[in-house]
């Protein structure tokens, strides 16, 4: 379980798992625009692309809380 911990490799999925394939846009922006605007017509491959291409920035969301809290404690 170390490597969710590794901040080169979280920075790493989120350049290239979370923004790929990169043209026209990047694949999560367009699936957040679709979101934002009511999501209408999604189906269930949709919300699992969100969610794979989402996941990198779960575990950089979670990496940086973690920082924080551990920042707080000293």
């Amino acid at each position: 379980m170390k490597f969710i911990n590794d901040w080169k490799l979280v920075l790493m999925l989120c350049l290239t798992i979370g923004l790929a394939p990169f043209f026209p846009e990047p694949h999560i922006f367009g699936k957040v625009k679709w979101i934002a605007g009511g999501a209408i017509g999604m189906q269930g491959k949709d919300w699992f692309d969100v969610l794979l291409h989402g996941f990198p920035y779960i575990l950089l969301i979670r990496l940086l809380i973690l920082r924080g809290i551990s920042m707080l404690r000293k």
